[in-house]
């Protein structure tokens, strides 16, 4: 059973206005959908007025149910440019289980001539948009939308937010009972800051009740248009006699945020550190980007072409969760740089080279939609490559291949981030409220926030050195493309992987070697990877001339990938380990006991690292995760997923079973 499609089913009436299938409802009114917005969600929450008393550094969240055409949004948005100082932030977080196609929502949104010039951006970025929760940074940084796709009482638990300012949108309660129960509104309360407000273009009775049990007190207001009546309100607290959601593990709660000067030291310049700088710098940051080379991306994150490539489970792990959240994120990024010299969307066929991952494909593909990834047998998988292939597999139309040293270029020429070639921090000090690095004796930088990014490198800090990261040697090979190797139109994997040509160049890659500390380039990888290459396609060996070519004169480079033992990266805010395993030692008698004792963190110090061959798509979404702790916004994945890449784990694990 394929997923049924992941986008609204729509019809057009007479005027061009969009129309569900599903809930037979209209997405805005016949009179003026533009009015009724501002009116009923952005007057009722006195959003001008917010935004203009915000000042340089300060934000406003607004959350919404029902993103739809993302008219509310747009409008938001257009008020906020209007309204706020420079350095201000907006952040709108919107739930919808059928999001538009992106043809659909460039259809409807060009109802809105005035809100063309917003409207644009947001269609040029509206690409891989999944399941689950998707960022789209639009503005310079400046506004932050996150989409959380899926149903809203399975996405809106996993949110960890602070919203300021609710808009209920859903279809009409009578076509979409679902959008207004008690469940729901629990959850807007857990998630509604002190003071929040909240608008609604509906006034019936039962809704209004139910707003008022979970905490909002809620008033009829004169309507717009044809609308009698709408409802307004505002969150007095969580209510009397009601269970309160549960508190946060503290282990896992965020940090204080620090008060004081934004500057942050980020050590390794990667995709990682670069990710993480670019994210603090959009923010306001001032960042000092450490780095032992002369410039970005010289090692892991240097190689001519990287995958993006998705290893998904069927089982919706939380891995799985931010492979599909950070390829979305990630592909969005792509937009903005050039096509077929920094990436191309070529796609990435991953070959089923044997019955066992023939299965586990047949899992995949009815598990995810067809826009992510679909089952191609031999003869259309051969098709599609351009080149022949014994094999069917999976086909991903989004993904391609990236440079990753443009995309850490890109990112580490912000105006607020300063690279500092050449200086290798081998110890960190904390003096006072600053983060001190040094190479011996040598004061290198200080902040009061450090981000170590340097893949297993962070290791020798004394801070760090007890995360279980281990490093793996990789080595890529450079072939050189050949009239008839041009044929290939699509990246092919299967233990490795080969990439249509950049500047006249494949990639061939990658070899695992678990023990080697060498990064000279050895002839026998070289042949390894070769041998890869007849697995994948012996006719593209044949077009690439394999056999004339002397293996002692090929050319390529190695690297360390950096992986953690449960493979998931590395991210977030560093506790002191000793502190850490005393506070909470009654977990290894009874791991349900959860002592209420404050973590003890080392303030301001934070790790991105882990990512191993998959840094491409998880490395800019966890930069995004960070400044998301670092300034306390809505955080850009799921609670669960946050939690799994959390350092704390496996000091809890260790307590847990007790070693």
């Amino acid at each position: 059973m394929k997923p049924v499609s992941p986008h609204a089913q729509l019809d057009w009436d007479e005027n061009g206005r969009p129309r569900s299938r599903v809930f037979d409802d209209v997405y805005f009114s016949d009179q003026s959908g533009l009015d009724e917005t501002r009116y009923v969600f952005l007057e009722q929450n006195r959003l001008a007025e917010r935004f203009a008393a915000l000042p340089a550094g300060g934000r406003l969240v607004i959350g919404e149910t029902g993103f739809g055409t993302g008219l509310n949004f747009l409008c938001a948005w257009q008020v906020f440019e209007q309204h706020a100082v420079a350095g201000a932030q907006l952040h709108f977080v919107s739930v919808e289980k059928y999001p538009l196609s992106p043809a659909d929502l460039h259809r409807a949104l060009a109802l809105w001539p005035e809100l063309k010039p917003l409207a644009e951006q947001l269609l040029k970025h509206y690409v891989a948009i999944h399941q689950g929760f998707q960022r789209i940074t639009l503005a310079d940084g400046r506004v932050t939308l996150t989409l959380l796709i899926g149903d809203a009482l399975e996405q809106l638990p996993q949110l960890d937010a602070q919203v300021d300012a609710w808009f209920l949108d859903g279809f009409a309660p009578a076509r979409n009972p679902d959008m207004w129960t008690a469940e729901l509104f629990a959850e807007l309360a857990r998630l509604a800051a002190p003071g929040s407000t909240i608008s609604t273009f509906t006034s019936t009775g039962w809704v209004r009740r139910l707003l008022n049990a979970a905490g909002f007190k809620m008033k009829r207001t004169p309507g717009i248009g044809h609308k009698w009546e709408i409802l307004r309100g505002e969150f007095l607290g969580w209510p009397e006699g009601v269970a309160p959601p549960a508190a946060e593990k503290p282990w896992f709660a965020r940090p204080r945020p620090l008060t004081g000067e934004r500057r942050a030291l980020v050590i390794g310049a990667g995709l990682a550190g670069c990710a993480t700088a670019a994210s603090l710098a959009s923010r306001g940051w001032q960042v000092s980007l450490l780095e032992r080379h002369a410039g970005v991306a010289q090692e892991a994150s240097g190689n001519p072409q990287g995958v993006l490539y998705l290893k998904l489970s069927a089982h919706g792990t939380a891995l799985s969760q931010l492979i599909v959240s950070g390829f979305g994120y990630t592909r969005r990024l792509l937009e903005t740089l050039q096509r077929g010299t920094d990436w191309d969307d070529c796609g990435v066929l991953q070959l089923a080279f044997n019955a066992k991952e023939a299965e586990r494909h047949a899992q995949l593909a009815a598990a995810f939609p067809e826009d992510l990834l679909q089952w191609l047998e031999q003869p259309e998988a051969q098709t599609r490559a351009g080149v022949g292939l014994a094999h069917g597999g999976l086909y991903y139309p989004e993904g391609g291949w990236v440079h990753p040293p443009a995309l850490c270029q890109a990112q580490a020429t912000h105006p607020k981030i300063k690279l500092l070639s050449h200086q290798e921090a081998v110890e960190l000090r904390r003096v006072d409220d600053q983060w001190q690095a040094f190479d011996g004796d040598h004061l290198l930088a200080s902040a009061p926030v450090v981000v170590l990014a340097g893949a297993a490198e962070i290791k020798r800090f004394a801070q760090s050195a007890e995360l279980p990261l281990k490093r793996i040697r990789g080595q890529i090979t450079r072939l050189a493309q050949t009239g008839q190797s041009q044929a290939l139109s699509t990246v092919v994997c299967a233990e490795g992987y080969v990439a249509p040509a950049r500047l006249g160049e494949h990639t061939l890659g990658a070899s695992f070697d678990f023990n080697s500390d060498d990064l000279t380039p050895t002839t026998a990888e070289h042949l390894g990877n070769l041998a890869m290459l007849e697995e994948i396609s012996s006719d593209l060996v044949a077009r690439l001339a394999i056999n004339e070519l002397n293996a002692e004169d090929l050319e390529g480079r190695a690297a360390f990938r950096c992986t953690s033992p449960d493979y998931l990266p590395i991210v977030g805010p560093l506790a002191d380990r000793e502190a850490f395993t005393q506070a909470y030692a009654a977990l290894s008698k009874d791991a349900r006991q959860v002592p209420d004792i404050a973590c003890p963190w080392l303030d301001g110090l934070y790790v991105n690292s882990g990512h191993g061959s998959r840094g491409l798509i998880t490395a800019p979404l966890s930069g995004e995760l960070l400044a998301a702790w670092l300034d306390n916004e809505p955080l850009p994945v799921p609670c669960s997923v946050a939690e799994a890449c959390h350092p704390n784990r496996f000091a809890l694990r260790q307590l847990i079973r007790g070693k």
